[in-house]
């Protein structure tokens, strides 16, 4: 075997250099160490779980062991396995990601699930189900509804370019993009609506608070998608009455919420006269994530 500078040697078996990865990130006190060795090695190879397994004993080539290498270091200096892969899984669904959004996490799952179920109740007959994302990101929440509601269309927002960018190449990815449109503006701002659904994971995160974030997020989620203003609650300030005024009379606005937040963003749906039908949604951790309010018909 030829020692390499990297840190692997080309003749490592996939079998020892997924476990020599994970004993390194498990060593410097990363989580899920070898979910993430596992993840690197299948990435660095091309190879899926089942790929891995079966070819256990084959040996690295120096540009393999060299690629897996420079994923290591990547990962030991906390960058999200997720940036270094470029996707990310939501709802089962695999999304590309850019620098300009946010990895997708299973907390805003909540969102869709609120979602789905509040949009279950409602009749609709004789037309197209309407559903805006407003701040899309990567298209995950639009993108994952569209998927489970297949006579529905939809619009997401960003004010970044990029994201939008993504979005689309998701969108097509998918195969969703006869039915999913993006828009470059504010919020709601060029929206026209009416909509059946409107969801968001705004920013939330009050400004103080984004130094103190892990290092994973704040050196590495796009400070757009975090930066809530002085007390985290900009966002929903804007989108709130803007949403308001475009769902139709017993559509419903679903916004994803920071830890303790929910009552006020509650507060703030009501001044918008949105009515709060039903509690949030809590998250797997306990954590109240998902808020929703109806329109009612006048």
């Amino acid at each position: 075997m030829v020692p390499l500078a990297t840190g692997f040697e080309s003749g490592h078996s996939i079998e020892s250099a997924r476990r020599a990865l994970a004993t390194r990130l498990q060593a410097a006190g990363i989580e899920e160490a070898s979910l993430d060795a596992r993840l690197l090695v299948g990435a660095a190879l091309g190879l899926d779980l089942t790929g891995l397994v079966t070819q256990a004993a084959r040996r690295f080539t120096p540009e393999e062991a060299k690629r897996l290498e420079g994923y290591a270091r990547r990962r030991l200096a906390h960058e999200p396995v997720a940036r270094i892969l470029g996707t990310r899984e939501f709802w089962g669904l695999p999304f590309r990601l850019s620098e300009a959004t946010l990895v997708p996490r299973p907390d805003t799952e909540t969102v869709v699930e609120l979602a789905l179920e509040i949009f279950r109740e409602r009749a609709i007959a004789g037309r197209r189900p309407r559903i805006a994302d407003i701040g899309t990101g990567s298209g995950a929440i639009l993108l994952a509804l569209l998927h489970e509601i297949p006579e529905a269309v939809g619009v997401g927002t960003d004010l970044s370019l990029t994201a939008l960018h993504t979005a689309r190449s998701n969108a097509a990815a998918l195969g969703l993009a006869d039915r999913a449109a993006f828009v470059a503006c504010s919020y709601a701002s060029a929206l026209a609506g009416p909509f059946d659904l409107i969801v968001s994971n705004p920013p939330y995160i009050p400004s103080a608070e984004i130094p103190k974030l892990d290092v994973e997020v704040r050196a590495h989620d796009p400070h757009l998608a975090l930066d809530g203003g002085n007390d985290g609650y900009d966002a929903y300030r804007a989108l709130i009455p803007q949403a308001a005024e475009r769902l139709l009379p017993g559509g419903a606005l679903i916004v994803e919420a920071g830890q303790g937040q929910a009552r006020t963003i509650e507060t703030l749906m009501a001044v918008a006269t949105l009515s709060i039908d039903r509690p949030p949604r809590a998250d797997l951790a306990g954590i109240l994530r998902a808020v929703s309010a109806r329109k009612m018909p006048p």
